[in-house]
């Protein structure tokens, strides 16, 4: 774990709100010089505290206007089986995250689809087809509100 002061915890807000932003912009929003809000983010990036910057897309803006949360608890547990199924699922396009979890389910999975239709095709064909799938459990998203954080 690194140690961040209020500075750090001020740059990572920043960025989660736009991680497009540059050192200079965010240093001049902060308060500090350009080098020293690079310096800031490489120390952050070397120390994993920034696993990187992403884009996020709009799914419904896509095509993809159904977003279905799935428990699958797996028929048969062991190693081999956990492997082969992570391995068959992430193959998935329309599987956006695999989750190992704990609980009443194995693996929780967001997934995306056109429509309803289209995510039952994916779910009779793709996702109960998979190496050791067992029971099945959907959740379909109605909205989300992104938060950035306890930071």
């Amino acid at each position: 774990m690194i140690a961040l002061d209020e500075t750090d915890r001020a740059l990572l807000r920043a960025l989660a709100r736009d991680a497009e932003q540059s050192a200079g912009a965010l240093g001049r929003a902060l308060g500090l010089s350009q080098p020293a809000a690079w310096r800031r983010l490489k120390r952050l990036e070397e120390a994993g505290a920034i696993g990187g910057r992403r884009v996020v897309l709009d799914m419904a803006a896509l095509g993809y206007g159904v977003t279905v949360f799935l428990g699958v608890k797996l028929a048969t547990k062991g190693r081999a089986s956990l492997e082969d199924f992570e391995r068959a699922v992430t193959a998935i396009p329309e599987v956006q995250t695999v989750e190992h979890v704990l609980g009443l389910y194995d693996y929780r999975l967001r997934v995306v689809a056109r429509d309803i239709s289209d995510f039952e095709r994916i779910l009779r064909r793709r996702i109960m087809t998979l190496p050791g799938a067992g029971a099945v459990e959907a959740n379909v998203l109605l909205s989300e509100e992104r938060r950035p954080g306890p930071l």
